[in-house]
């Protein structure tokens, strides 16, 4: 990826953000294809785990990800919503941090609609006897019925409430950072790197 200009206005880094993210659902080489998902675990310490960013709605500054609804992490943001998800492109050089409120879909249109967009290969995933994280003797032979992984699906929503974004640059670093109150209302500016 070429490195981005250096934007003029917080609302222009503001701009990239949204374009990297978008560019994250589409392209699976993008490192903001695979972020990383930030929750409080359940024992109140920090849990950390790669997802794959499946839809952004920058409108609404929405990202959807998918998981099994047997999974720790689905447990903890039902526990609290608060969620962070951190990504670095290191050619482009730029990290983004996000936080916000999850919400955790299982029998709903939002996870139906996120089931019918997914692709058989990531469907059958969800197909494993195991809850992920459960001790077994051996790793277990892949599973091969997508249809019956639906009933381990889910999908989470996080709406972005907080954004920071940083463009490392020898000529000086540049970072912005974001925040919508409840009613939506931004507030943006330049902080110091």
């Amino acid at each position: 990826m070429t490195r981005p200009t250096p934007p003029d206005t917080p609302q222009d880094a503001l701009a990239e953000a949204f374009r990297l993210l978008s560019r994250g659902v589409a392209d699976r080489r993008s490192a903001f294809h695979t972020p990383t998902l930030a929750t409080r675990g359940l024992d109140g310490a920090p849990s950390l785990r790669t997802v794959v960013l499946r839809s952004f709605d920058p409108a609404c500054r929405v990202l959807r990800i998918h998981t099994d609804r047997r999974s720790p992490k689905a447990a903890e943001i039902a526990a609290d919503p608060r969620a962070a998800i951190h990504a670095y492109d290191a050619g482009a050089q730029v990290q983004m941090r996000l936080a916000g409120m999850a919400s955790l879909h299982l029998d709903d249109a939002i996870a139906e609609d996120a089931w019918a967009a997914s692709r058989e290969m990531s469907r059958v995933t969800y197909a494993t006897t195991d809850a992920p994280g459960t001790p077994v003797a051996a790793p277990p032979a892949a599973p091969d019925d997508p249809i019956a992984g639906r009933a381990n699906f889910a999908a989470i929503l996080l709406r972005i409430d907080a954004l920071d974004w940083l463009l490392l640059a020898a000529a000086g670093h540049c970072r912005a950072r974001f925040a919508w109150d409840e009613a939506g209302a931004l507030s943006a500016g330049w902080v110091a790197p």
